[in-house]
């Protein structure tokens, strides 16, 4: 059994207040482990990127308890959030957050800056992940002179460059076109089966479905049951990712 690097019981999460108030999340157990490529699938205002938003500590749930690589994250301050997402978590979303004035190693090299990792050694680092997005050639390139498709990666090499141990993406290939987002696609499986990260991508492209090891379903706040008695379902084996 492959270690448990995110562990999420009994989740839930409600977003404003009075007639306002919507229970954005109301349960949820889910469990992403080492070396599996997990899609959470369903419609808009499902609950989905409340709950990536609440596995990578970018929210904190209304009740139930979190785990990341271990440690609890209930009772844990802002300042102790952000060095658990610097220290296990990246994140790729799908607007690519690059600075337009930096160029793509640059860029990538803003992720160990702010884990005060600077220098001609950082700069390295950035361009090994650049290569391991097939972006080395780019690396000194500005954003606005990159595809929607070289955008993407540079933003999944800043997610990979601090070699965290789980990668949290939201609609990563949403604009993108059938070629580059089966890249992508592929970049991430990866991810998951050469580099051993756990990896969760949020989508409602079924496009990308036949990449994952796991599908899970949500629906206004709750994970489906599939009938298999699991709200969790096996999709396809490793390898298949590498066939498309």
């Amino acid at each position: 059994m492959n270690e448990i690097i995110i562990e999420a019981a009994g989740i839930k999460k409600t977003l404003g207040r009075g007639a306002g108030e919507v229970k954005a999340l109301r349960g949820i157990d889910l469990t992403l482990r080492r070396g599996e490529f997990t899609l959470l699938m369903g419609p808009s205002g499902s609950g989905k990127t409340t709950l990536l938003l609440v596995l990578g500590c970018m929210l904190a749930p209304s009740s139930g308890t979190l785990t990341v690589c271990g440690t609890p994250t209930s009772g844990v301050d802002k300042e102790g959030l952000a060095q658990i997402r610097r220290d296990h978590i990246g994140f790729v979303f799908q607007s690519y957050h690059l600075f337009p004035t930096l160029t793509a190693a640059q860029n990538v090299q803003l992720a160990l800056d702010i884990r005060h990792e600077r220098g001609r050694k950082a700069g390295k680092r950035a361009r090994e992940a650049l290569n391991l997005v097939g972006l080395e050639q780019k690396a000194d390139t500005l954003p606005g002179e990159l595809s929607g498709g070289e955008q993407q990666r540079v933003a999944i090499a800043r997610a990979f460059v601090a070699n965290p141990s789980v990668i949290l993406a939201d609609e990563p290939t949403a604009a993108l076109d059938g070629n580059n987002g089966r890249s992508i696609m592929r970049i991430l499986a990866d991810a998951a089966h050469q580099r051993e990260r756990a990896v969760l991508v949020v989508t409602h492209d079924p496009r990308v479905i036949p990449f994952a090891d796991r599908i899970v379903e949500i629906e206004d706040g709750l994970l489906v049951d599939t009938g298999s008695g699991e709200p969790e379902r096996l999709h396809l084996p490793k390898a298949a990712a590498f066939r498309s």
